[in-house]
């Protein structure tokens, strides 16, 4: 394993994209998000997706010209084109949109079209936080959980975030994967050659499987069973039938180089404590529930970790892979 600074992993992913064909700001959006999952451990959704989307974007997956624009908007609700590029700028637009409209209009959504892989849902739930708003983000992927009684891969693992501001420190974050677990797992485990648990995916004939090829090759499991199977028909429902984005069945796998542009969805919903009980009624009771939660002494509060291992990721780098070190610097042109 190699230690990278954040700012020089952010800079070698950066010009990794920009060396694939994505602009200086689509490069600059996506290595942002994708640092940040590294440095909250995440590294299954950090900068080992470089090459892929480098790869999509030279293959015209993901065209890295593509310029968001807002394709439809009213009152508290917008719609954001992705033109089939990298996710970032859309859906920093879409945040940035969704923020205003709901200090105008008490509540928005804002949903994002013709789009691609958006990395961790948190991520994007950050900003709206920090400016004291509620947020929950959502969005599909390509087919990986069969609908509940099926056989065949049809939903996406569809992530799901909330992002609750407190009175003091940062705020409570809740982020989930509705199959077993994230299907960027299998990547990571698969190119380390590690097996995966029973219980994670099944193969191809639907059989379960500890080799994480095989699961890639067949499908997730859903979380919770059936419950995790209806919670991922409504993520596609919300961030595709709203969006006319495609839905999961409808998008070639991200894990393969060559296929059709996924022009998947997502969907970010922005609320305004102020326009309900009040903001100072909205922190006292977040603060209140928190309280009762750390009475027992075992609890965590979701999200801590991964703030605890982004506050020492910021002094001490990031660990990643040697031959991925070498595999972002021979894109980059530094090899």
């Amino acid at each position: 394993m190699a230690t990278v600074d954040l700012k020089s992993l952010h800079e070698l992913a950066a010009a990794a994209l920009r060396g694939a064909g994505a602009t200086p700001d689509m490069a600059d959006s996506t290595a942002r998000a994708l640092v940040y999952a590294d440095a909250q451990g995440l590294a299954s959704h950090g900068v080992s997706r470089v090459p892929s989307y480098a790869a999509h974007v030279r293959n015209g997956r993901a065209l890295g010209d593509a310029v968001p624009r807002i394709a439809h908007e009213r009152g508290g609700a917008v719609l954001v084109d992705a033109g089939a590029g990298l996710a970032f700028p859309a859906c920093a637009l879409a945040i940035q949109q969704a923020a205003a409209r709901a200090q105008s209009h008490g509540v928005a959504f804002a949903g994002v079209t013709n789009s691609h892989h958006f990395g961790v849902a948190a991520y994007h739930l950050d900003s709206l936080a920090r400016q004291g708003l509620v947020g929950l983000a959502m969005g599909n992927s390509p087919a990986a959980m069969p609908a509940w009684g099926g056989k065949r891969a049809l939903f996406g693992t569809n992530p799901i975030a909330a992002a609750f501001p407190r009175r003091d420190g940062d705020p409570l974050v809740i982020d989930l994967s509705l199959s077993e677990v994230a299907r960027g797992k299998l990547m990571v485990a698969a190119r380390e050659g590690r097996e995966i648990p029973l219980g994670w995916a099944l193969d191809a004939q639907g059989n379960p499987t500890t080799d994480p090829k095989a699961g890639l090759a067949g499908s997730m499991l859903p979380m919770g069973g059936v419950k995790g199977a209806m919670l991922a028909l409504i993520v596609e429902l919300l961030a595709c039938a709203l969006t006319g984005a495609h839905f999961g069945f409808e998008a070639d796998s991200f894990f393969t180089e060559a296929g059709n542009q996924a022009r998947i969805g997502q969907a970010f919903l922005a609320i305004d404590p102020g326009a309900l009980a009040g903001r100072e009624v909205y922190l006292e009771r977040v603060e209140t529930l928190i309280a009762a939660m750390l009475v027992d002494s075992d609890v965590r509060l979701p999200g801590a970790r991964r703030a605890g291992l982004q506050q020492r990721a910021g002094e001490q780098g990031v660990e990643i892979p040697e031959a991925l070190l070498a595999q972002l610097r021979d894109l980059a042109g530094q090899a």
